[in-house]
């Protein structure tokens, strides 16, 4: 048995490389946080191939590679691409004045009954000019943000090219020595098997849930609107296409929050037709995917309440920035499952430790 002078040291000496080797991962914490993600989330595909493949781990791991970089990087890549573009192109016309959002603004007021003015003067709304100026000041500054960010990332190629390096690097061993990796990590958690196996079990579903049912959801959702906004001629349809992507990772908001606005816009200036497709579109196709696809790629795995994902997520975002869609939801629901096992601990009269 060790003295206790020595497990303390070794327990402190412990903690100190563990935050040092962190403190040294931290540069590149977006790239093995999305490489540790993608593995979990193309492990099950990554086992078939093996199997199919003899027991080749490193063949079956490049196969995968392969398979993640046609249908994610580059896809990802084109409509980062186009979103740059369009984004560059929206912020030129509105600081050009060739688009000016107050004409808008005019026209659908003009076209709107007196009742929806009487209706804003109720709840207040009486100085729609103010509104106006507000709605496209933050459209001018939103589109130059994104142009903004665009630059950016021109001028940082090289460290968006290392951080994928590393991710794809990362990837390809985490795919391969996953099994190994993951019975070493059980190993070294400090707690009982059966709380250890809830919570590594928690972490993997929720991880899994999150991306696979959350982002391939939104990614349905913004497609489905950018090409109804494509077919309508709707300006910057590739732009709006994001901007719903991002909404629907929200639970609870929905793209409804971007192409509703829209229609009422079309109805509004005599668009009748555009105005009519798009909320019949935006309700009987984007609207139902949520309802159909959502159950069937997540099921009840994550068991936490909608407000919960909701606060963590948005929670999440703002602490970690996109990192946060996964963070966020994963921070909360360990927590849940550390205190449930807790108050199950204290039912069963075991305490905290037992």
């Amino acid at each position: 048995m060790p003295r206790p002078d020595d497990q303390k040291a070794f327990l402190l000496l412990l903690a100190a490389v563990t935050i040092l080797f962190g403190w040294v991962l931290l540069p590149l914490f977006s790239a093995v946080l999305w490489g540790t993600v993608i593995a979990l989330l193309f492990a099950p595909l990554f086992r078939r191939l093996r199997r199919a493949m003899g027991g080749r781990a490193n063949l079956a791991a490049l196969a995968t590679l392969g398979i993640i970089v046609a249908t994610v990087i580059v896809p990802l890549a084109l409509i980062g691409a186009a979103l740059t573009q369009e984004a560059l192109e929206l912020y030129n016309r509105i600081k050009s004045g060739e688009l000016n959002i107050g004409q808008f603004f005019q026209q659908a007021r003009d076209a709107a009954p007196s009742w929806v003015e009487g209706l804003l003067q109720r709840f207040g709304l009486t100085s729609f000019d103010a509104v106006q100026e507000r709605i496209s000041g933050g459209l001018l500054a939103g589109s130059q943000a994104i142009a903004t960010q665009a630059f950016s990332i021109g001028q940082t190629t090289f460290d968006f090219l290392l951080n994928l390096f590393v991710m794809l690097y990362l990837l390809f061993f985490l795919l391969r020595d996953g099994d190994k990796l993951s019975a070493r990590i059980r190993e070294a958690v400090p707690l009982r098997p059966d709380r250890r196996r809830a919570l590594i079990a928690k972490f993997v579903t929720v991880t899994r849930a999150t991306v696979k049912g959350g982002m391939l959801v939104a990614l349905a959702q913004g497609a489905l609107g950018g090409l109804i906004f494509w077919v309508l001629g709707i300006g910057a349809p590739v732009l709006w296409a994001v901007v719903m992507a991002f909404v629907s990772l929200l639970p609870g908001i929905g793209a409804a929050v971007v192409w509703l606005p829209v229609a009422i816009y079309l109805l509004a200036t005599g668009a009748v037709w555009q105005g009519v497709t798009l909320i019949l579109f935006g309700a009987l196709v984007i609207g139902l995917v949520d309802n159909f696809l959502r159950p069937y790629l997540i099921g009840k795995d994550t068991k936490m309440p909608d407000y919960v994902v909701l606060i963590s997520t948005l929670g999440g975002i703002a602490s970690f920035g996109l990192n946060g869609f996964v963070i966020g939801p994963v921070i909360a629901a360990l927590f849940m499952a550390a205190w449930g096992i807790y108050t199950t601990a204290r039912k069963n009269g075991e305490g905290a430790a037992g």
